[in-house]
């Protein structure tokens, strides 16, 4: 890794963390594949820099994640995904059928949801809104092939 200081290396720094060559490499290998998985991860940052475990990667996302320099997403029945976006008020759209996901913005600006009717004694510090439903592509080819045996 060059001795240049980039936006990663300066983000890594401001947050106590050491620069090693794995974390700017999955850091920079999430900028370019937001909503991540795991393996994906793993399989993009090693054809960049070579061998890295899984278990390395698994370690890099957990001290990103504490650094607030990575966001963790779990949409229901999908694998954990992993994103650069954090700080900010805002949303996913999953597919349903292929899980693809979109970040979409709050239209409403301010954390909103953060003010449950009744908070049953919680502090709440976070709120979580997931859109589920059909992505163009999958809505097209759903169109394109009709349903067999009808």
């Amino acid at each position: 890794m060059s001795r240049q200081t980039t936006p990663i290396v300066q983000q890594l720094r401001d947050r106590g963390l050491r620069v090693t060559a794995s974390r700017h490499a999955v850091l920079a290998w999430l900028v370019e594949h937001p909503h991540a998985t795991v393996e994906q991860v793993h399989a993009g940052v090693s054809q960049q820099i070579g061998s890295i475990s899984k278990q390395a990667v698994y370690d890099v996302l957990a001290a990103c994640i504490d650094a607030d320099l990575v966001q963790q997403i779990k949409p229901s029945g999908h694998p954990a995904r992993f994103e650069r976006r954090t700080g900010d008020n805002h949303h996913h759209l999953v597919c349903r059928s292929c899980g693809c996901i979109e970040d979409v913005d709050c239209v409403l600006g301010e954390k909103p949801c953060l003010t449950p009717g009744h908070d049953h004694g919680f502090e709440v510090d976070e709120a979580e809104v997931m859109f589920w439903g059909l992505c163009k592509s999958c809505r097209t080819h759903s169109l394109e092939t009709p349903d067999e045996g009808v």
